[in-house]
This record gives structure tokens, C-alpha cells and sequence, in this order.
């Protein structure tokens, strides 16, 4: 049996058509996990789903009806209410960067941004000064960026501490951080809305820095004005009140490359094997 030149034609198309859908999956699952709020749509969805398998194999009749309006109504209840974040994923789709900014720092680099960055949270926690300060990664900021005042600067604490000194203009905003540069000051992000923060305790400060960490992947870094606590918002997840040494050492491991991350699991999950086969 011969293979023409059709054939061939026809099982390329056929692997370059997998390939894409494969692709998309991918980066749609990527933005939902970097995206709090849109991961526990996506489980959300997938509990229903599975509720429903469940009531169709069991014969639950009444809930099954119900799920069968759940899933025809819900994608559109979804677009509805969920308007907003599935917005904010798709600007997040144009404009995704391949490689996070941070990942093109050496080492030296890395460590003398994150020394700019601890002296001056060390300075504004015992001055009692407000500050937000935001580093991009791999999710490109570039709509708050785009809203912001551009300072395209080279980073310093110096820097850093003059644009969050009462009375400057730009010291109510949030800093975002590009690589070892500080690109825009008084940038202004979404507050989170997540019934696990304190609101009592919290300010906008910290509700605007969880929030922002919900919809990127970027690290928030906050000092309180009003008790001078530092803390750090990273995935959603608020680290309260940290020491100096604390914020120095996530810095550190957050900002690290993610090939030197898997080599370290790598090499952990070799040495776990290693002490079980002993």
C-alpha cells in the first residue's frame, strides 16, 4: 500500500490541528491558574460537571434537572456576572509576555534589586510611610502601566523612598517594577474583594495589592502608614506583618528563574528517593 503526497498533506494537517487546540488548552489553563478569581470559576464548573455525571449514573432525577438548567443558563451567567475578570484575562492573552522580565537578571542583578527594594521598605516602615510596590513577571501589567505616570527609571531606594514621601503626587499610587527598573508611580489596581482579609484591619493599600496579585502573577509589596508592618500579597494569598529578613528572603525565591525552581525539585525529589531506596 502506497502513501501519496494527499495522504501526507492530510495526517500534517491532522497533527498541526491537535497541536493548536493542545496550545490553547494550554495557555487558557495557565491564565486560570495564575488568575485566582478565574480557578475557582473553573473548579466551580467542574464540580458541577461532575455533579451531574454523578446524578445521571445514580438515577437522582430532580437534581439532575436542575444541573441540566444549571449547565444551559450558566455559560451565560458566567459572561454576565464574571464580565470584568474574563476582560481582564483576554487583555492578559494580548498581551503575555514569553519570558517574565525578571528572568533576564543575573544574579548579581536580582540581588542588588532586591537590597534596593528591602532598604527602602526598611526606611518607610520606621519613617510610618505608606507604599505599594508591585514587580511584574511573567502577567504583563501593561494596562495599569499604560494608565500610570511613566518614569522609566533605573531602581533605587533612594528613588523609591522619594516617590512615597508624604505630600508627593505620586505616593497615594501603587510603583510597578520591571525588571531592575521602576517603570510607572502612581498606578491604580483593583481591590480585592475576598472575604478572608481583615477589612478592619487592612487598608486600600492591601486589598489593592491582594488584589492585583489575584489577577496576575506579580509580587505586592506593602508598608503600612498607619503601624508600619511590611507585607507581601503573592497568588491572592496575604503574607500579614514580616520581618525585614522575611521580605528579603521571598524576595529572593520569588524572583528566582523558574528552570533554577525545577532544578530544585529535581534535585529534592532525587534525594527523596535516594533516603527511601537507603
Amino acid at each position: 500500500m502506497s502513501i501519496t503526497i494527499t495522504d501526507i498533506v492530510s495526517i500534517v494537517k491532522k497533527i498541526i490541528d491537535i497541536s493548536i487546540v493542545w496550545l490553547v488548552f494550554y495557555v487558557v489553563l495557565k491564565n486560570i491558574r495564575n488568575n485566582v478569581k478565574l480557578s475557582l470559576i473553573f473548579k466551580g464548573v467542574a464540580f458541577v460537571i461532575i455533579l451531574k455525571l454523578v446524578s445521571d449514573l445514580f438515577g437522582f432525577t430532580t437534581i439532575g434537572v436542575l444541573l441540566e438548567y444549571v449547565i444551559m443558563y450558566g455559560p451565560l451567567a458566567l459572561i454576565v456576572i464574571f464580565q470584568p475578570e474574563i476582560r481582564n484575562i483576554l487583555e492578559q492573552l494580548g498581551r503575555n509576555q514569553l519570558l517574565g522580565r525578571h528572568k533576564i537578571l543575573t544574579v548579581d542583578e536580582r540581588e542588588k534589586m532586591v537590597y534596593q527594594i528591602v532598604n527602602a521598605m526598611d526606611y518607610l516602615r520606621k519613617q510610618r510611610i505608606g507604599a505599594l510596590i508591585v514587580i511584574e513577571r511573567d502577567i504583563s501589567l501593561g494596562n495599569y502601566i499604560d494608565k500610570a505616570k511613566k518614569l522609566y527609571a533605573d531602581l533605587s531606594s533612594d528613588l523609591l523612598i522619594s516617590i512615597f514621601f508624604p505630600n508627593n503626587p505620586l505616593h497615594d499610587g501603587g510603583v510597578i517594577l520591571q525588571g531592575d527598573r521602576i517603570t510607572v508611580a502612581g498606578a491604580v489596581f483593583p481591590t480585592s474583594s475576598s472575604s478572608k482579609l481583615n477589612t478592619k484591619r487592612l487598608g486600600t493599600r492591601h486589598r489593592a495589592a491582594v488584589g492585583i496579585s489575584e489577577e496576575t502573577d506579580c509580587i505586592s509589596l506593602i508598608v503600612s502608614e498607619e503601624t508600619g508592618k511590611m507585607s507581601i500579597a503573592i497568588k491572592g494569598e496575604l503574607f500579614y506583618n514580616l520581618s525585614i529578613d522575611d521580605i528579603r528572603m521571598m524576595l529572593i525565591d520569588e524572583l528566582r528563574p523558574k528552570q533554577d525552581l525545577e532544578d530544585d525539585e529535581i534535585i529534592e525529589n532525587e534525594e527523596d528517593i535516594y533516603e527511601e531506596d537507603n
